[in-house]
């Protein structure tokens, strides 16, 4: 008998869902309370990442299942933004709602990591003021499949790692075995594969494309050498 739910219903399944009931719990919470979408929902999101944290590792999920929150101790405290947007970018493979890279993000505004861009100016731009356009480029959810990766129905639960994106061998080692979790590599991790002649033509199954976004920077008379502009 579990002795706390909570984690379960915050991610809104049973006690007794499968390692693919959880992923997909978690996929669609995510998305629909991703800070970069609904900017009231930092602290929510943060729930749904350290439930799905915990319960998708068999250990954490094992001890918080007999034992509660407690049982978990240091093991498992609640995670601050940047462990969640981790996570988040982790299982989805990258940047969805704005932010650099392929390692994607949430935030209330967003929290994920930083990045500079250096801007040349001269002494006089510096004197009199200067407003510069700024060219970026950053991964949001694929427009064409609404962040499906294609059409419905074209992608299922990998039959490999059962939609966990792990599988679990048995090492011998002389006369010690060793259990060892590595990645899928049928589903590279993901846990589900998509059909090819399904997949979007847009992302080709990746479920977000790369766009481009103008800044502009808006240098204020007096500032100096090093000073930095932000941006959300």
């Amino acid at each position: 008998m579990v002795k706390d739910t909570k984690y379960y219903d915050i991610l809104e399944v049973s006690p007794t869902a499968s390692d693919a009931e959880l992923k997909k719990a978690y996929r669609k919470l995510a998305l629909l309370h991703h800070p970069d979408k609904n900017p009231a929902a930092g602290d929510k999101f943060k729930e749904i990442s350290h439930a799905y944290e915990v319960l998708s590792d068999s250990n954490k999920r094992a001890t918080y299942d007999q034992w509660g929150e407690e049982g978990l101790q240091g093991d498992g405290g609640m995670g601050g933004f940047t462990n969640a947007e981790e996570l988040f970018a982790q299982f989805f493979g990258g940047g969805f709602f704005g932010g650099g890279g392929r390692s994607s993000r949430p935030s209330g505004p967003r929290k994920g990591k930083d990045v500079q861009h250096a801007l040349k100016v001269t002494l006089a731009d510096l004197y009199n003021g200067k407003t510069s356009k700024l060219s970026l480029r950053k991964t949001v959810l694929c427009k064409a499949c609404d962040g499906k990766g294609g059409k419905e129905g074209a992608v299922r639960t990998c039959s490999g790692c059962k939609g966990s994106g792990r599988k679990t061998m048995l090492r011998q080692t002389g006369i010690m075995i060793q259990q060892v979790e590595s990645i899928c590599n049928e589903c590279h991790g993901e846990g589900e594969i998509i059909n090819s002649k399904d997949m979007c033509k847009t992302c080709q199954g990746k479920r977000v494309t790369e766009e481009k976004k103008v800044l502009e920077v808006h240098v204020e008379k007096g500032m100096k050498h090093g000073q930095e502009i932000r941006f959300s």
